[in-house]
């Protein structure tokens, strides 16, 4: 749009429709004004898909720390093309995503969601990301502004953080995402910064992000309860509320007649958000298209390709892997994971993905029909129960079809003639405001209703837990009640119940008719009806055996969405349940015992010596089992490498004292050393480095050399390196290069990363790499100064597969000081 017409329609707008504008409505939407042609855009959920709105399934891509792993800046560029057509697939024009937060402890509860530990890492993927998304006409909304790196009180939490690691660690994602990939939003963090909520922090919104790095976007909120106040928050440059106004609408009407904002500083906001609606062509096309299931073939194959690229091989002994087909009788898969593919972690980042292949099904496919595939579970590791299988329910009383009848009502109980019904294909429901039909979300109740056939005869233990109401019966009779003695627990982001459990014997065939009785409002409503059968006493001693009695076997442990989540930190590095057991039970049964974890972030490792490999999948998307298969098998050479370090114990770790917080704070004691930072400078020995991974072949370095032997700032240093494969497999080998400052005013890192790439090599092939370093790579921040500083003097160039792992290292001189303060 031509600024003319832009100013045109600011200038007719009355002071109660640009108010209007500063808030969302019906969840994810932008308020139109009909009256002058300005439309409504509409935003979703990210940053592993686009999640929608009403229910429809949706890709799931790897989750971000399964990406960040695959260190492929092209293949992040690829993944953000194909997630924007899934946010248009869903009428969005916006996707919540990156999420570009600084992982500073294995404990934090979305360090799933977010990249790396290290800032250049972090920086380099995220542009990617929004690159890919946003050259498809869809924007990003890079978050969460900033310093929002735990869940612990998360909305009122203050992250107490000092200059330097503001500037150096934390800031420069966000920094890039606005200077380099031009975010078209960017949404501000729950927390407090230093004492001020991020929603109305004028050093951060204006200071930093608008005045020093020129952004010209949208700054919206978190949904509901990052913004903190109605004139100090428009006044910092918080530009739009999200869901909807509980500090504006009104309240920002008398704040301006009050005098407490001005109509300039709404101008300032409206025109970001006419310009927003601008870039997302809604002028020309302001119809909002319905929300579709489209499952391509394309997609699929992205999806796998992204996920296997991510894996991490953390031991190989003995060339365990790559399993060879024709050398095998006999596998046994075992553990909780093997048959429930952990796709994604918990929280807004959840999608209803098309479809999940677990472990056990990729494994079976990629054995072939010659190799026995047998599965023994060993144990659980699950926090609530599962949700019931799908295929063993039919919905209501008579129905035909797989799923639960959901018959809702306008009350309080689930009395009179129902409002709507509806069929759904899962046992957890959750409800936003937007309700199917004419449904009252201020107040409803909901019966579901289905006819459970077990196929084993057996103990099932039920257990059921809700933000709202609910109680359960089994053929008239009730056997949960949450109804009257609620407990309240850390589901559903802190809304919702403990689980309430009962134990019920179920014949095998014959049908047992569940009815679901459930009272709340939205937007925290929801209910979760979990179902599992009995493991025998002496399960691990059946994987045990089952072990012995094969030729390998691989045991699918690790965690889930449910303890690793928005909403809440985790508690221990340690694997849930029994599994740590049944590892050392069935390494000890079978030598060639192979170990593939399904987490988020790193765990501890007890069995490490006792296992031949050892396999970190992460959360890989829908093509979960596929991957695993492809990277098991050697359909794929494993190159992922970590994007955070793996520490021994937690003890080790960087915020170990200053974690979660308490009375209202957090201190980032751990200042500029965070990662491996920390490691190198304390010298401390992790379990596995930052950097770290294995692959099927092998890598030779050599020739190390610079375009010269000293720079002025002004200037680029490309450092050469030739890269060799000396294995009888094609892979890829990522090369890291780590700076280091010989000597510095300030105190800084041992090393710091400050470029990578990822190099495809055919068996014998040679290859020349050539990256470059400048006075950025160079620089620290002064916070006295507040200038950046690139100092004279000698720097060290380290040239490595991981941060421990460096194979050729040589130094330069900066001939001269540079200083800064963009």
């Amino acid at each position: 749009m031509e600024r003319e017409r832009l100013e045109s329609l600011l200038g007719q707008m009355t002071i109660e429709e640009k108010v209007s504008m500063l808030a969302g409505t019906d969840w994810w939407y932008t308020v139109p004004v009909e009256r002058l042609g300005i439309p409504s855009l509409k935003m979703t959920d990210g940053p592993n898909g686009a999640r929608g709105e009403g229910g429809k399934s949706a890709v799931c891509f790897p989750a971000g720390i399964s990406l960040a792993s695959s260190w492929d800046t092209a293949l992040i560029e690829r993944v953000g093309q194909t997630l924007a057509q899934e946010a248009r697939s869903k009428g969005a024009l916006v996707l919540l995503a990156p999420t570009v937060n600084i992982q500073r402890t294995p404990l934090g509860g979305r360090n799933f969601e977010t990249f790396s530990e290290d800032p250049y890492l972090t920086t380099r993927l995220a542009v990617a990301y929004i690159r890919g998304l946003q050259s498809q006409g869809v924007g990003a909304s890079v978050k969460h502004y900033v310093c929002n790196d735990e869940e612990f009180e998360r909305f009122t939490l203050s992250s107490e953080v000092r200059e330097r690691a503001l500037r150096e660690i934390y800031l420069p994602p966000f920094r890039a995402a606005v200077r380099e990939a031009g975010t078209w939003t960017v949404m501000a963090a729950y927390n407090n910064v230093n004492g001020i909520p991020a929603s109305e922090h004028p050093y951060l919104l204006t200071e930093i992000l608008r005045d020093e790095w020129g952004f010209d976007g949208v700054v919206m909120s978190d949904w509901f309860f990052s913004v903190k106040s109605t004139a100090a928050s428009v006044n910092a440059g918080l530009d739009l509320e999200m869901p909807h106004p509980q500090w504006r609408g009104e309240q920002l009407l008398q704040a301006v007649e009050r005098g407490e904002v001005t109509e300039a500083t709404l101008d300032e906001s409206v025109r970001r958000l006419l310009r927003l609606l601008d870039r997302a062509g809604l002028f020309e096309q302001p119809e909002i298209a319905q929300e579709q299931a489209i499952d391509l073939p394309e997609q699929r194959a992205l999806v796998r390709e992204a996920a296997a690229e991510g894996i991490v091989v953390l031991k190989n002994e003995g060339q365990a892997l790559p399993l060879q087909r024709e050398q095998l009788t006999s596998i046994a898969v075992i553990g909780p994971n093997a048959k429930v593919a952990q796709i994604m972690g918990g929280g807004s980042a959840r999608v209803n993905a098309h479809y999940a292949v677990t472990p056990f099904q990729g494994i079976r496919s990629a054995a072939g029909e010659r190799v026995q595939v047998r599965y023994a579970p060993g144990c659980a590791n699950h926090k609530l129960l599962p949700l019931f299988d799908v295929e063993a329910l039919l919905a209501g009383s008579e129905g035909a079809e797989h799923g639960l009848l959901v018959e809702y009502f306008n009350s309080d109980h689930p009395i009179g003639e129902p409002v709507w019904q509806e069929i759904t294909r899962s046992t957890e429901i959750q409800w936003s405001s937007k309700m199917p039909g004419n449904v009252d979300a201020s107040q409803f109740a909901v019966r579901a209703t289905a006819r459970f056939t077990p196929q084993e005869s057996g103990a099932y233990i039920l257990g059921l837990v809700s933000a709202g109401l609910s109680r359960l019966s089994i053929d008239g009779r009730e056997v949960i009640e949450n109804w009257t003695k609620q407990k309240r627990g850390d589901t559903y982001y802190g809304a919702g119940s403990t689980e309430v459990q009962a134990t019920e014997h179920f014949e095998a065939g014959r049908s047992y008719l569940l009815s679901l009785e459930y009272a709340g409002s939205a937007p925290l409503a929801a209910v979760h009806l979990g179902c599992f059968q009995e493991l025998p006493a002496d399960a691990i001693e059946r994987a045990a055996a089952l072990a012995t009695n094969s030729d390998v076997a691989i045991v699918c442990a690790g965690t889930s969405g449910e303890w690793e989540s928005e909403g809440a930190d985790k508690v221990s590095m340690e694997l849930p349940g029994q599994q740590d057991a049944l590892i050392e039970r069935v390494a000890a049964a079978n030598p060639r015992t192979i170990v593939v974890l399904n987490t988020g972030s790193p765990v501890t490792m007890p069995w490490l010596d006792k296992v031949a490999s050892v396999v970190q999948a992460w959360f890989p998307g829908q093509e979960c089992g596929n991957a695993i298969a492809d990277v098991l098998f050697g359909a794929v050479n494993p190159s992922g490498r970590l994007a955070q370090t793996f520490p021994v114990r937690l003890e080790d770790t960087p915020a170990y004292l200053n974690f979660p917080g308490e009375n209202g704070r957090v201190y980032y004691g751990e200042g500029l050393f965070v990662g491996y930072r920390y490691y190198d400078r304390k010298k401390i020995a992790p379990l596995f480095p930052f950097g770290f991974g294995l692959s099927y072949t092998t890598f030779g370095y050599s020739n190390l050399r610079f375009s010269a032997s000293e720079v002025g700032p002004d200037d680029t240093l490309s450092v050469s390196i030739d890269i060799i494969n000396t294995g009888e497999r094609a892979g890829k080998e990522v090369v890291q290069v780590y700076v280091r400052d010989i000597q510095s005013r300030l105190q800084r890192p041992e090393q710091e990363l400050k470029a990578f790439t990822k190099v495809p090599l055919a068996p014998g092939e040679r290859k020349t790499v050539t990256l470059t370093l400048d006075r950025e790579s160079l620089a620290y921040y002064d916070d006295r100064a507040r200038e950046w500083i690139a100092e004279a003097g000698e720097f060290e160039v380290r040239v490595g597969s991981s941060s421990r792992d460096i194979h050729a290292s040589a130094t330069f001189r900066l001939t001269s000081t540079e200083r800064w303060r963009v």
